[in-house]
């Protein structure tokens, strides 16, 4: 069995993303790593080739910084690598880069993608998200963030990037057939210094949105406020990836909240209480299929 892992990354440094953690993570069950690295106004390039691991293969790319619709560039990055796994490959093991996969995850991955190999029903594998969000020690417990997501696909070359990189379709706009497996994807996509969070989601609307929509929205905040608006946490109270610990031991900021807290409409504590009952969460976007 041969498993390609692929990955898209720009601008790692100046928005302080987790890319060689997350890359790290997932080499232990992977033939290759492919990483698109878009131009950057940084190290990035150099941070990816100090990486020590002939696992990696890099290919540089330019982003289009016209598409600011959707975030389609994002996709498009995803599928430039996908387009460069090795024909060989067998299963295509995708990872952003804010996410890391914990190694207490790492032989299950592989054995469900063996056992798997040879089902045609199945196109991808499901993996559960743990959403970190202020600092290393909340997780978002709140309706609004999404519990499932594809991160392991078939190398099938009618498989694509969806919408904004979150999931994939094949063919024409059908939703890939998937199993649930038992692993994580530990998702920091939330959890830098608030200046660095700030710039990043500027960053980012530029993939959304016109200048307009930005100067209104974040040209009056120095800093992310992280107490803004949040509804609903918990605390973490397990182990993180053993590759993110320098990462966490270098945390420059303070972020506390009251888990007690609960700042919810009317209706999402209806579907919060609805899901505690039933195990079904009302209104939950699926971009998959569940195969059983």
């Amino acid at each position: 069995m041969y498993v390609s892992g692929f990955s898209f990354v720009r601008n790692a440094i100046k928005y302080d993303y987790p890319v060689a953690e997350s890359i790290k993570s997932v080499l232990p069950i992977c033939d290759e790593f492919i990483l698109a690295v878009g131009n950057s106004d940084d190290a990035t390039l150099e941070c990816i080739k100090n990486i020590k691991s002939s696992k990696i293969k890099i290919i540089q790319t330019i982003w289009n910084d016209s598409l600011r619709n959707g975030g389609k560039a994002l996709a498009i990055e995803t599928n430039k690598a996908f387009a460069n796994i090795s024909s060989e490959a067998d299963w295509a093991f995708y990872i952003q880069a804010d996410e890391v996969l914990h190694e207490k995850y790492l032989d299950n991955v592989y054995n469900e993608m063996k056992m798997n190999l040879e089902n045609r029903k199945i196109d991808g594998l499901l993996f559960g998200f743990v959403h970190f969000y202020g600092s290393y020690n909340y997780i978002a417990s709140s309706p609004r963030w999404y519990r499932n997501e594809i991160r392991i696909i078939k190398n099938d070359r009618s498989i694509y990037s969806y919408r904004d990189a979150q999931g994939f379709r094949k063919g024409i706009n059908k939703k890939l057939s998937v199993k649930k497996i038992n692993a994580e994807i530990y998702h920091y996509g939330w959890v830098r210094h608030p200046s660095k969070q700030l710039s990043k989601l500027m960053n980012c609307s530029k993939l959304w949105h016109n200048d307009r929509f930005i100067e209104q929205n974040f040209a009056i905040m120095s800093e992310f406020d992280y107490n803004n608006g949040i509804e609903l946490l918990a605390k973490f109270t397990t182990t993180h990836p053993k590759v993110m610990n320098e990462k966490i031991k270098s945390i420059s900021w303070q972020f506390d909240f009251d888990i007690t807290s609960r700042n919810l409409s009317i209706i999402d504590k209806f579907r919060r209480h609805f899901e505690s009952i039933t195990g079904y969460r009302l209104g939950e976007y699926k971009n998959y299929i569940l195969h059983r």
